[in-house]
């Protein structure tokens, strides 16, 4: 299987680390990493030879019978890789399958296999695969750490001879995993933390982190799910009553982190302009679905916005911040899905597998994910 180096601008993860190679080996693969793939995530070429990988280019790489990557193609469906692939490849990553179909369509055409990995169903079974929830615990936290160095004034209530300065407010609008990461990180640093989730279930699990749970009655009828669970599309009625109620907390806040995203949809924008106009100048937004459209109104993708001295930072691409521990969790999760789809070194997967069924996106020159051929338009991408 081969481990190329990432191409996207800012990527600095790398698909497989040296510490799951001896694992993948005992399933019959060899792993042909490209020189210097995991030189910007902390890990050596040296480092994967020792463990039994071998080092090769990245036309050896990309060539290689399994493709393992972290952002599939680079997000870009007229990448010069697609012409090095060929049919009957089997890719396994990231290809944001419903945000850019066309990378899709572009490996249905090649005859690509494609397992797109924020496919994988949040089951139990799958929790070890689960690659959303391990890259959003990095985003949780590095939130909390954008916000503490942006933020005027420090998080603990410290008392000292000049006085006491009271802690900081934190609100952290959605309490999925990166949620449920920022809560736990900013209580750590000693902030007074208030949570929001429009999940019923997840108010148990913001408690248990020392934050209060903020309720607004909307009506949802999202009683279930964990924090594993995906949240669902809001009606526009329930946003706005969402909004209004939540005014008040934000302009009580120091730090306002939001992380509310809707699998293969925009994100719901739950922060206007004019709620952030009312938090006091140095308070800081930390918009971490600015990639998905942004649930902060004034918030854009990879910049950070003064709105009447309130910092509104819009991150992109937040675990490949913390580049080393995030590809040890993202290479962990890859090589546990490979052991389903590799047997006796050669690719044969259970075909009643749901894990394996659910992430599949192209097989046989065609695409097999309903809602991605939705996202394509009836008829494209589908010939060999």
């Amino acid at each position: 299987m081969g481990v190329p180096a990432e191409t996207m601008e800012g990527e600095r993860r790398v698909a497989l680390t040296p510490a799951v190679v001896p694992a993948l080996a005992k399933l019959g693969a060899t792993v042909l990493v490209e020189s210097g793939a995991g030189v910007a995530s902390g890990f050596t070429d040296a480092a994967y030879e020792d463990k039994g990988a071998r080092i090769g280019t990245r036309d050896e790489v990309l060539a290689a019978p399994v493709l393992v990557c972290v952002r599939v193609l680079s997000g870009d469906a007229k990448s010069p890789d697609l012409a090095k692939l060929h049919a009957g490849q089997v890719v396994v990553g990231m290809a944001a399958p419903f945000a850019d179909p066309a990378v899709a369509a572009a490996l249905a055409e090649a005859g690509v296999t494609l397992h797109s990995l924020e496919l994988v169903p949040r089951t139990t079974r799958a929790q070890s695969m689960d690659v959303l929830s391990s890259q959003a615990n990095i985003s949780g936290f590095k939130a909390v750490i954008m916000a503490a160095t942006a933020l005027p004034k420090v998080f603990p209530l410290m008392t000292t001879a000049a006085g006491t300065m009271a802690p900081a407010r934190v609100f952290v609008v959605g309490a999925g995993v990166a949620g449920l990461s920022a809560i736990a990180t900013a209580r750590r640093l000693g902030a007074v933390v208030e949570a929001y989730d429009v999940r019923d279930a997840a108010k148990e699990e913001v408690k248990s982190l020392g934050a209060k749970f903020v309720e607004f009655d909307l009506d949802t009828g999202q009683e279930a799910g964990g924090s594993g669970a995906y949240a669902t599309k809001m009606s526009d009625e329930q946003i706005a009553k969402q909004r209004e109620l939540m005014t008040k907390v934000v302009a009580r806040s120091d730090v306002v982190i939001t992380t509310a995203q809707v699998q293969g949809s925009t994100a719901p924008v739950l922060v206007t302009e004019d709620m952030v106009k009312a938090m006091a100048p140095g308070s800081v937004v930390v918009d971490l679905a600015a990639e998905q459209g942004g649930n902060v109104e004034p918030s854009k993708p990879g910049e950070t916005v003064d709105v009447n001295g309130v910092q509104v930072i819009g991150p992109v691409n937040v675990p490949s911040q913390a580049p080393n521990h995030a590809s040890l969790m993202y290479g962990k999760n890859v090589a546990n899905f490979l052991a389903l789809i590799i047997k006796d070194g050669a690719v044969a997967p259970d075909p009643e597998d749901d894990i394996v069924n659910q992430s599949a996106v192209s097989k046989g020159g065609r695409i097999v994910n309903d809602r991605v051929q939705s996202a394509l338009g009836a008829g494209e991408g589908v010939t060999s």
